[in-house]
C-alpha cells in the first residue's frame, strides 16, 4: 500500500508540470488578427492601389488547406459581410476578392473618392473561422 502511493505521487509529480505547461501554452496562444500592412485609416491614396495583406497568429495556407490555425486572405471593397453571408462561404466578385492561393498583396484600381477595405481571413472553403478573423474597416479617399 505504501509502495503503491509513492508510486502515484511520483506520477502526480512528473504529470502536473506537463498538464501546467499545456495549459499555460494554450492561454498564451496569440489571437490571430488580420491587417494592413501599407495602409492606414483616412489615407489619401492614388489608383491603381499597392495593398499589402498582414497576420498574426495564423498562417497562410492556399485554399483547400483545411489545418487548424490556417487560412488565406479575402479583401472586402465599399462592402461588409452582412450576418447571413457570415453563416455561408465568403461571396466572390467585384467586392469580395479571394487570395486562395495565398497571397499576401494585391494591386486594385478604385474609382476617385472615399472607400472602404477590409481584410477577412476565409478557411480552406472559404468560411469564416470561429471566432471571424477581420481585420478594422480603414477608409481611403482615392485623389484624382
Amino acid at each position: 500500500m505504501k509502495h503503491t502511493f509513492i508510486i502515484l505521487a511520483a506520477l502526480a509529480f512528473l504529470v502536473f508540470p506537463a498538464l501546467t505547461y499545456a495549459e499555460t501554452t494554450d492561454v498564451q496562444a496569440e489571437v490571430p488578427k488580420a491587417f494592413f500592412v501599407n495602409l492606414k485609416d483616412g489615407d489619401n491614396v492614388k489608383s491603381p492601389l499597392a495593398v499589402e495583406f498582414g497576420i498574426t497568429g495564423m498562417t497562410i495556407a492556399p485554399a483547400g488547406t483545411n489545418e487548424p490555425g490556417t487560412g488565406h486572405f479575402h479583401l472586402l471593397i465599399d462592402t461588409q459581410l452582412t450576418d447571413e453571408e457570415m453563416q455561408y462561404a465568403i461571396p466572390s466578385d467585384d467586392q469580395h476578392l479571394h487570395f486562395g492561393k495565398g497571397q499576401t498583396e494585391t494591386t486594385v484600381t478604385l474609382s476617385p473618392g472615399a472607400h472602404t477595405l477590409q481584410l477577412v481571413m476565409g478557411d480552406g472553403n472559404h468560411m469564416l473561422h470561429h471566432p471571424p478573423v477581420m481585420s478594422d474597416i480603414i477608409h481611403v479617399t482615392v485623389e484624382e
